[in-house]
C-alpha cells in the first residue's frame, strides 16, 4: 500500500490587504477580502487533504486553538519532504502562526534545497519579537475576524486597547492598521503601521501594507517610493519577488487616474497573481485611442494569450504591439518564444537579441538567448552566455539549470540551487529525481518525483522516471504500467519505447 504523502503548495497570490470595495470582474479580490483565499493542496490521499480543508476552516471561522492544533498534528503527520515543510511554513506565516511556521522550518532536512525560501519567508513575514503562544492565537483570532469576518473595526478597536501588547509588538501595530485600514480609516491605518515599522523596519510585508494605505491616503505618490524600497530588497525566491511585482501593480491600479492606465495595471497584477483569463478581460478595458498606451497593453495581453497556450491570438497581439513599439522587450520576448516554438530559431535568436539589448537588467532575455544558441548546435556559445548570467544574476534558476545539464561537477549543487530560487520548477525537480536515479537513491528520487507531478501530473518524463525506480525495485507490473503511461503522453519519446522493446 502506497504511504501517503501531503504537499502543500504555493499559490500566485500574494496576500494584499485592502480596504472594502465594490467588486467587479474588473476589480481584484485579493487575499484578506472577505472572501476566504484559495488553498491548493493535493494528496495521495483525501482523508489528509480533508483534514487540512477542516483544520483552515476552522481558522476562516475564527476557532483559532482548534484550528491551530488541526495544522501542528497535520505538519507531525506529513512523511517527510523538504518542499512540503516549506510551503507549509509559508502558509502558517502568512496567517500569522509563526511559531509553526518555525517549527515547519525546523523540520527541513536539504537546506541547500530550503535556505532562501526560509530566510525571504522569516524576511517577508516574522516580527521583530517573537511572540508568546497565548498572543499569538489571540492576534491570529483578530486577523481572522479582520480578514473573514467583517469585523474590522471591533477587531482593531479591541486590540489598540491592549496597551502592553501594543507597545512591545510590531505584528500588533501590523493587525491594528490592516483592522483599520480594512474599516476604510486611513489615517489610524498610516498611524499604526509606522508604528510597526518603527519596531521592525525589516519586515517586507508590513512595507507592502503601508503602500496600500498610502495609495488610498492624501499623497498616494508615496506609495511608490515604498514599492521602490521592497523591490529592492534581496528577495531571490522567485515566488517572493513575484509578490513585490503584484504589489507594485497593485500600487499603480489604486494611484492612476486615468481609466484605461488603471485597467492596465489591474491587468498586470492579475498576470502577476496567475488569474489569466481576468487579466485579459482588464486589458480589453485598458485599449485606449492612445497609440502608445495600446502598444503597452497588446505586448501584455500576447505574453497572456500565449501562457494560455493560445498561439494565434497571441501572434495577432504581438505584431499589433510591434508596430506600435518595435523595441518593447515583451513584445520581442513573446515574438521570440512563437518563432521558437515553430522551430524558427534564427528568427528567434534575433528577436531575444534586440530584447536583451533593450532590457539589460533582466536574465531572460539572454537565457532565451543562450537556450536558442543550443537549438543552433553552439554549446559553446551558450554555455559562455549562462557563465555570463550567473556573474551577473543571484535569481536565474533556469541558467543554473542549463549549465547544470552540461558540466556534471556542477550537476547536482545547480540543480538544488535551481528549485531553491523556484520551488515550483518542474524540470529542476525531474532531473533531481533523475540524478538520484543514477545514484540509486531511489527514495530520495520518489520524493523529488512526486513534487515534479504535483506540479504537472501529465509529464511524461516523471512516469519514465517513476517506472525506472519500480524498476530498480523489482516491481515489473508497476515499472511497465509507468512507460506506457510516459508513452500514451508522448508517443514517440524513445528511453520509455526502449524499455518497453518497441
Amino acid at each position: 500500500m502506497k504511504k501517503l504523502l501531503i504537499i502543500i503548495a504555493f499559490t500566485l497570490t500574494c496576500g494584499l490587504a485592502v480596504a472594502d470595495e465594490p467588486i467587479d470582474s474588473s476589480t481584484p479580490q485579493l487575499l484578506n477580502s472577505s472572501t476566504p483565499p484559495k488553498r491548493a493542496v493535493i494528496t495521495v490521499s483525501k482523508d489528509i487533504d480533508s483534514q487540512y480543508a477542516i483544520a483552515y476552516d476552522k481558522f476562516v471561522q475564527s476557532n483559532i486553538k482548534s484550528a491551530y492544533q488541526d495544522f501542528r498534528n497535520l505538519l507531525e503527520s506529513i512523511i517527510p519532504n523538504d518542499y512540503s515543510y516549506i510551503n507549509m511554513a509559508e502558509k502558517m506565516a502568512e496567517i500569522g502562526l509563526f511559531n509553526l511556521s518555525d517549527l515547519a522550518m525546523s523540520k527541513v532536512s536539504d537546506k541547500e534545497i530550503t535556505n532562501i525560501a526560509a530566510d525571504n519567508i522569516r524576511t517577508y513575514y516574522f516580527p521583530a519579537k517573537k511572540l508568546k503562544r497565548d498572543d499569538e492565537i489571540y492576534l491570529a483570532e483578530l486577523y481572522s475576524d479582520i480578514t473573514y469576518n467583517d469585523q474590522s473595526r471591533e477587531a482593531a478597536s479591541e486590540l489598540v486597547k491592549n496597551t502592553v501588547l501594543m507597545a512591545n509588538s510590531d505584528y500588533a501595530n501590523y493587525i491594528a492598521a490592516l483592522g483599520y485600514l480594512k474599516s476604510g480609516d486611513t489615517v489610524n491605518a498610516e498611524k499604526f503601521i509606522d508604528s510597526a515599522i518603527k519596531l521592525n523596519n525589516e519586515n517586507i510585508n508590513y512595507k507592502s501594507l503601508q503602500a496600500q494605505i498610502l495609495a488610498q491616503g492624501k499623497k498616494p505618490e508615496n506609495a511608490m517610493k515604498i514599492v521602490d524600497e521592497i523591490k529592492h530588497k534581496q528577495l531571490n525566491s522567485y515566488y517572493f519577488a513575484n509578490k513585490a511585482n503584484s504589489v507594485e501593480q497593485y500600487v499603480l491600479y489604486k494611484t492612476k487616474k486615468n481609466e484605461f492606465e488603471k485597467n492596465y495595471h489591474l491587468g498586470y497584477y492579475y498576470y502577476y497573481e496567475g488569474e489569466l483569463n481576468k487579466a485579459l478581460r482588464a486589458l480589453q478595458g485598458a485599449v485606449s485611442t492612445k497609440k502608445k498606451m495600446n502598444g503597452d497593453v497588446y505586448a501584455l495581453m500576447s505574453r497572456v494569450y500565449f501562457d494560455m497556450n493560445e498561439f494565434e491570438k497571441a501572434q495577432d497581439t504581438a505584431m499589433k504591439a510591434y508596430k506600435i513599439d518595435n523595441k518593447d522587450p515583451m513584445v520581442l520576448l513573446v515574438l521570440g518564444d512563437l518563432n521558437f516554438r515553430d522551430k524558427n530559431y534564427k528568427s528567434a535568436l534575433e528577436y531575444y537579441k534586440t530584447a536583451s539589448s533593450k532590457a539589460p537588467n533582466s536574465s531572460l532575455p539572454l537565457i532565451k538567448v543562450a537556450q536558442t544558441y543550443q537549438m543552433l548546435d553552439k554549446e559553446k556559445k551558450a554555455i559562455e552566455i549562462y557563465d555570463k548570467i550567473l556573474r551577473t544574476f543571484s535569481d536565474a534558476y533556469l541558467a543554473y539549470y542549463y549549465v547544470a545539464l552540461k558540466d556534471k561537477s556542477k550537476e547536482l549543487a545547480y540543480l538544488k540551487k535551481s528549485v531553491a530560487i523556484n520551488m515550483s520548477f518542474k524540470d529542476g525537480w525531474i532531473d533531481l529525481g533523475r540524478v538520484e536515479i543514477e545514484r540509486s537513491n531511489f527514495d530520495l528520487a520518489k520524493k523529488y518525483l512526486s513534487i515534479a507531478n504535483y506540479i504537472d501530473e501529465n509529464d511524461f518524463r516523471y512516469y519514465y522516471y517513476q517506472g525506472l525506480v519500480c524498476k530498480n525495485q523489482g516491481l515489473a507490473d508497476e515499472a511497465n504500467s509507468n512507460f506506457k503511461k510516459s508513452l500514451s503522453l508522448n508517443p514517440d519519446y524513445l528511453p520509455a519505447k526502449k524499455e518497453l522493446s518497441i
